[in-house]
């Protein structure tokens, strides 16, 4: 019989994070969640339903600023966030887990992996984005964005998302630099499965191809789907998601 639980778990700013934790048996998969996403979209729930089906728990949380969790996004940074999936994590003392990450998601599941060596005993990463913050951000901004970034603390970035924008911040981009994964080996010796879309124009999926390369596990392999986006939220996608899990969970058994 399935155990629902939501624990008042609060980060190291005292702000509450919320979170669903679904128990069954001793694995389980944790969702990592994109940059200003949550986790009621319709892959987080793909995942819990997956997790249901198969007998696994699942473990669905916001970020602080993200979702129904308290804080201001624009006071968040890579550093934050991962922290706060860390304290969710040990919450609920998870000894056995399937990293599942969206986007940013993916970069903090990567770091989460390192965290925690022994737990992680496989990744999937959906439309990965590891150091988006200084490739696919400051990279690509405009003389007169950076300037603005250093001189005010922030820039207001239009989203196709989000009607109002968001504010990237400067914190957040020089955290995210001091967060890098990709100028070294990742050391990730377990499954890894990663989906991405081909038509993903907000992080193109060569990246994927990149850090295939630069995680050190035989066990890995990258589906690109040709007709998707970054929101690999079709009916198809889904699919394919759900699809990935079973053989995931398949290959830790």
């Amino acid at each position: 019989m399935q155990h629902i639980v939501s624990k008042d778990i609060l980060n190291n700013k005292d702000q509450k994070l919320a979170n669903i934790y679904i128990e069954a048996n001793d694995i389980c998969f944790v969702w990592l969640c994109g940059f200003h996403s949550d986790m009621d979209g319709s892959k987080a729930l793909m995942m819990e339903q997956t997790a249901q089906e198969i007998g696994f728990s699942s473990l669905r949380f916001d970020y602080s600023g993200h979702g129904k969790s308290e804080g201001e996004f624009e006071e968040g940074t890579i550093s934050q966030w991962f922290n706060d999936a860390i304290r969710v994590i040990e919450s609920y003392d998870l000894k056995k887990i399937i990293l599942v990450g969206s986007s940013m998601g993916g970069w903090i599941s990567i770091k989460l992996a390192q965290h925690f060596k022994e737990a992680v005993k496989a990744m999937v990463l959906i439309a990965p984005a590891p150091d988006f913050t200084q490739d696919l951000m400051w990279n690509k901004f405009s003389e007169e964005i950076k300037k603005q970034i250093q001189k005010q603390g922030f820039w207001l970035r239009p989203s196709p998302y989000d009607e109002n924008g968001y504010k990237v911040t400067k914190e957040l981009i020089e955290d995210g630099n001091n967060n890098s994964v990709l100028k070294r080996p990742i050391e990730f010796e377990k499954p890894v499965r990663i989906i991405h879309g081909a038509l993903d124009e907000d992080v193109p999926f060569m990246r994927s191809i990149d850090l295939m390369q630069k995680i050190t596990s035989d066990d890995i392999r990258l589906n690109i789907i040709k007709n998707a986006d970054h929101r690999l939220s079709n009916q198809s996608d889904l699919e394919i998601l759900r699809a990935t899990l079973k053989e995931i969970a398949n290959a830790i058994l």
